[in-house]
Order: C-alpha cells, then sequence, then structure tokens
C-alpha cells in the first residue's frame, strides 16, 4: 500500500476519531498513527499480518476500541496498559500465550475477545478489571480454571472449545457471571462443581460436547435451583 494511500486514510482519521486499515497485507503497526495520539478513539486493523504491537500504543490515551483480529501478534507490549479509557479488546485469532503483567490496570475495559490463541490458563490478571462485561476465551489451549476465576467481575466468560478438564468451584463466587460457555471441552460430570448449579448467579450454563451426556446434568443436586435461574432470565428477555 503506497504512502498516499495511508495519507488519505491518516486525514479521514483525523476528522472522526476512527483508523480502520484491515485486510492490506501490513507487517507492522503504522508509526505515522502516532501524530493522531490525541485524536483516535478507535483503530481497526484486523486481516492484516502485524507480529508486533510497539510500546507507542501507550500513547493513544484516549484510544476506546483496538481491534487486532488475525493478525500474527505472539505478544503484546506492556505499554498496552497504559490505555486507560480502552473499553474494547479484540485480538482473536493471533499466537498470543499470555497477557502483559500490568494487563489490569486497562480499568474501562468491558469487553475483550481472545478467541482462537495459543492461552494455557485462564489469564489471572483479568480478575483485577471491574467493568468487565464479556471475555471470550474460546478456541484456546486452556485445560484449567484457576482459582482466582472467583474475583473475575465477568457477565459473559466464553470458554468453549478449549482442553478444560478442572474447573475451580471459585467459579460459582463470581458476583455477576450470568452465562458460562464450556461447549466442546474434557470435562467428565465429576468435574463439573455443583455449586455453579445451585449456588450461583449463572443463568446459563452451556456444556454441550464435553465428556458426559447432558441428560447427566439434569439428575445432579441443584439443577432445580438452576432451572429457577433460567426460566427467570428467560422471561426477562422474552
Amino acid at each position: 500500500m503506497g504512502n498516499s494511500a495511508l495519507k488519505a486514510h491518516l486525514e479521514t482519521a483525523q476528522k472522526t476519531g476512527v483508523f480502520q486499515l484491515t485486510g492490506k497485507g501490513l507487517t507492522e503497526f503504522p508509526e505515522d498513527l502516532q501524530k493522531l495520539a490525541s485524536n483516535l478513539r478507535t483503530i481497526d486493523l484486523s486481516n492484516n499480518k502485524i507480529e508486533l504491537l510497539p510500546p507507542l500504543i501507550g500513547k493513544f490515551s484516549f484510544l476506546k476500541s483496538l481491534v487486532l483480529n488475525n493478525n500474527k501478534l505472539t505478544a503484546l507490549p506492556e505499554e498496552l496498559c497504559k490505555l486507560k479509557k480502552l473499553e474494547t479488546l479484540h485480538l482473536n485469532g493471533n499466537h498470543l500465550r499470555q497477557l502483559p503483567a500490568a494487563f489490569g490496570q486497562l480499568s474501562a475495559l468491558k469487553t475483550l475477545s481472545l478467541s482462537g490463541n495459543q492461552l494455557r490458563t485462564v489469564p489471572t490478571q483479568l480478575s483485577g478489571l471491574r467493568h468487565l462485561d464479556v471475555v471470550d476465551l474460546s478456541k484456546n489451549q486452556i485445560q484449567n480454571v484457576p482459582d482466582t476465576v472467583g474475583e473475575l467481575q465477568a457477565i459473559e466468560l466464553n470458554l468453549n472449545q478449549n482442553q478444560i478438564s478442572q474447573i475451580s468451584v471459585q467459579i460459582s463466587h463470581c458476583p455477576r457471571l450470568k452465562v458460562l460457555r464450556l461447549e466442546e471441552n474434557c470435562l467428565e460430570l465429576s468435574m463439573l462443581p455443583q455449586s455453579i448449579l445451585s449456588d450461583s448467579q449463572i443463568s446459563l450454563l452451556a456444556v454441550e460436547g464435553n465428556l458426559f451426556e447432558i441428560k447427566k446434568l439434569r439428575e445432579l443436586e441443584g439443577y432445580d435451583k438452576y432451572m429457577e435461574r433460567f426460566t427467570a432470565t428467560k422471561k426477562k428477555f422474552a
């Protein structure tokens, strides 16, 4: 892509606060963007070949949405964690194995999508994020859900298509968790904490495609309580 095309995109972005350049084969984050660091609210560089997010990302202090789906990122810089206004972060289809240590400083974050990466556990840094609504960790290599998950503030947690065989009972303590997706994992019925049914806020539990028949779930103690929440929520949305 020529400089003139990039320049035109930059001029538009200066007016709109949105910089979108998808599917152009970019191999690096456009450095010229930093000229607009105080203008930009949205950056979308999906479907490119970007391998590295430079430290200058920390300068975009007004950024609300950062979308980098389907790139080649293997790590994220600590500077990303300076984005105090960031509400939406989409990083689906990259090669990420972990999140920066300071990720919990992204205090405005509401939506986090990390589907199709190489995470092996639910990142503990997520527990510090107070405004988190939706977390998508589907299609990773997660094998267990640790105790720190009990502090997660999310309303929806998607763990579909991982390799989960163990879940901490703490998950039933999540204060706002209503939707828990665990489809296509490696769960035995005995490894599903019964407190999810009997003693949690969860009103939609999706567990198809594990190592037990769904009808066996109905025999568990607490299933009636779960169904009460499920039905009440359904009525609310009907």
